[in-house]
Order: C-alpha cells, then structure tokens, then sequence
C-alpha cells in the first residue's frame, strides 16, 4: 500500500504560496500514478551560484522543494555551475559579465553550507552540478540541441524581445541559457520544476525539449517573487532591501520587525509553513505587532535556533520597546583610518556605516542621516552634524551605531 498522502492533501500543500502550476491536471495525474506505483516523483529547482549568500528570496523557492520532500517525493537541488558562467540574461536590460569557474565554484560552496537549512540533509536531498552533463558534450551536440529551438521562438521572451526592438545587443551565449536550463530537466529526468514567476519562459523550454527527447513533459510550478524590506522591489543585496539567513539573529529579527503589516502575511504565506486557513485566523486574532514578533522568531528558528530566537525576542524588546540596549548586539572593529575627518580630530558617520556594514554605500549612509534613522550611543545624528568628535586617543573607543531597526557595537582600532 502506498505510503503517500491523498493527492488532494497534496495538492493542497504544494499549491499554499504557488503563482502557477503548468498544468494542475498535468500535476493530479502524476500524483496519482506516483500513489498507485509508490514511486516517488523527480523534483528540481535550479541555482546558479553568481552571489555568495543566499537571502529569504531564495527560500521561497527552497521551502516549496521542502514541501515536496515532506511529502516524499525525490528533491533535486541543482547547482547550475555551468550555466552560472553563462549568466541567466532574465529581466535583463544588458548583457551581464559571465563568472569565472574559481567565482562560481567559490559561491557554490556557500550555497551547500547554507540550503541544509531548509532541506533535509544528504542522502535525503540529491544535489547535483549541472556541469555533470555539460561538460560531456561536444560542439555537435550542442549544435544539435540548438536545432530544438527557432529564433523567433527565443525572441518571444520578453526581455529578448524588448532588447531586439530597441537594438540593444542580444550575445549569442544568452540564447543558449534557457536551452541549457532546459536540458537539465531531460538530464534529471525531472517530473516538475519550480522556479520565480520571472523564469516562465525557461521552464516551458525544459517542457519542449523533454518532448523532443522523448520524455514526459515536467510540470512547470512558479512561486511568486519575494518583495524585499521596502515592499516594493525584488529582495536583493543590491538593492540593500534583503535578509541574508546568515545575518546574526538580532538583524534578522529586527528587518521583518521592520516590515508593514501588509506586507507581514505575505511573508507568513511564503516564508513559513503556516497554512492559509490559519493565516486567515491570525488577521483578526491578535494585534500586528504581537502576530510580527510571532513571524520574527519562526524565521530566526529556521536559520539559527529556538533558544536563538527567544534570546533575540529579549534583546528587540529591550532594544525598542523599553530603551534598553541589548545584550546580544553585534561587534564589529572597523579601522580609525578609514574613518577619520582631514585633521583626525572626528569619525565620518557616513563612513562609519559603511565600514561597520550597516550601508552598502556611502550615498546610501547619507541618505539614511537626512531621513534621521541612524543612531550614535542613542542620539539621533543631525543631518548637518555629520562628524563625531572624539577624544585625543581615538583607538578602542567604543561606539554603539543603530541603522533603523539594526544596531552594532564599533571598536575603533589603529
């Protein structure tokens, strides 16, 4: 008899937080005969290692692999080492700088570091290098895969297709990513893949060429793409507006205490594994505040621990709601020479924040003072008092600098 869920359970569970499943009925179908035969079902989800963190926009993809593996079917966490030295050209308005093998490999190891987080540990996870395959094939074959696939049909992508109306150049290496993108699901054999709304286009690809290579067509599934802290763009380090879930537990459970109310449920939806039912209860349950630092400490627990996440629940509190500093802040050295006015009687603020990690940028630092949101030893620095003067042996002078809601303690050294 076969161990596997009722396929409307799982439908249900692998739907929460879904944009789009290619097709639904595809889906029912292979759930039910993967139930009668007892065989689990192949799924994969591609990363191209061309960052070294990976932030919560990533575990969206990551929790919904966890929900097929919670249901016990076979997870594919695919490292796309080889298309990552192409860079995948999506929402792209440019052709972007490939990678170098040593960049790649470097980021990989911390994408392997960090995704046992949220998936379960080897043997249970496949994880897989989509070089493997890649560097097997010769140059006819690639001619050959090429052949599956007409021009026109690439320039239906939208960004390929608005970059060719306004003559911006397309490379020719960038018409082969959704190629190679797709046929990793013929080498995986793969039954479904997820991927962010954004990837659409690539995954049909892997069912096109499934077909051509004589295989059943994956099911494609798309999970929405994770605002980031402003709650408009996309979560990404570059644009300053992520959660890395290797941030200490202090700036993790301050940045979602940060977030709007509105914004609070869809990450409840997509970050955690509280069902929609319950998610509906919570709305009209509790005050927002209480229903955010319940979220906060769910997220803390998943990437660092319980007894994390209660210390941290203690330290914000103290932090923000009773003046106090906590105990658990972060400590940092950052060097008075790369912080010191002209005549070295003061600190830049800008380029403390920058120097400390709490901006990206020293614009960024100088947009945070205008808009009052950084703190030295609990004083809210003036916009037009952007230097801090200091005593005449400034080495190992202590300073606690507070960005919005994230605070660490600076030691000023030679």
């Amino acid at each position: 008899m076969s161990s596997f869920a009722p396929v409307d359970e799982q439908l249900t569970y692998i739907k929460k937080g879904s944009a789009e499943i290619v097709k639904e009925s595809e889906l029912r179908s292979k759930l039910e005969k993967s139930r009668a035969s007892g065989k689990p079902l192949r799924v994969k989800a591609g990363f191209d290692p061309t960052a070294p963190d990976l932030h919560l926009g990533h575990t969206v993809l990551l929790r919904k692999l966890k929900h097929f593996q919670d249901l016990g079917h076979t997870v594919t966490f695919l490292i796309g080492d080889f298309t990552g030295m192409i860079g995948d050209p999506t929402g792209r308005s440019a052709t972007r700088p490939p990678l170098s093998p040593e960049e790649i490999m470097r980021n990989a190891k911390t994408y392997m570091a960090q995704v046992y987080k949220i998936l379960a540990a080897p043997p249970k996870t496949e994880t897989r290098f989509n070089s493997e395959w890649f560097d097997k094939m010769k140059p006819a074959d690639f001619v050959r895969l090429a052949a599956k696939v007409t021009v026109s049909q690439m320039l239906e992508r939208e960004d390929f297709h608005k970059r060719f109306q306004e003559e911006k150049p397309i490379a020719m290496h960038e018409l082969l990513y959704p190629l190679a993108q797709g046929y990793d699901s013929v080498a995986l054999k793969a039954d479904v893949e997820l991927g962010g709304t954004d990837q659409k286009f690539n995954l049909l690809v892997g069912r096109e060429l499934q077909r051509h290579f004589g295989q059943e067509s994956q099911v494609v599934l798309t999970m929405p793409i994770l605002e980031g802290l402003d709650g408009v763009q996309k979560m990404s380090k570059s644009l300053g507006n992520a959660i890395g879930i290797n941030e200490p537990p202090l700036e993790i459970y301050g940045k979602i205490m940060s977030i709007s109310d509105q914004m609070m449920w869809r990450y409840y939806e997509l970050l955690t594994d509280v069902q929609i039912s319950e998610i509906e209860k919570m709305k009209g349950q509790s005050h927002p505040m209480e229903r955010k630092k319940d979220l906060a400490r769910r997220i803390v627990t998943d990437f660092h621990s319980a007894e994390a996440a209660r210390k941290v629940g203690e330290d914000w509190a103290k932090q923000f709601q009773k003046g106090e500093v906590p105990e658990a802040v972060e400590q940092v050295s950052v060097s008075f020479a790369k912080v010191a006015t002209k005549e070295r009687n003061g600190i830049h603020v800008d380029r403390l924040l920058v120097e400390a990690g709490l901006a990206s940028s020293i614009s960024e630092a100088n947009r945070k003072i205008k808009e009052k949101a950084v703190r030295v030893d609990g004083t809210v620095i003036d916009p037009a008092h952007r230097v801090l003067l200091i005593t005449p042996n400034p080495v190992h002078t202590s300073i606690t600098i507070q960005l919005g809601r994230a605070i660490k303690k600076v030691t000023i050294t030679p």
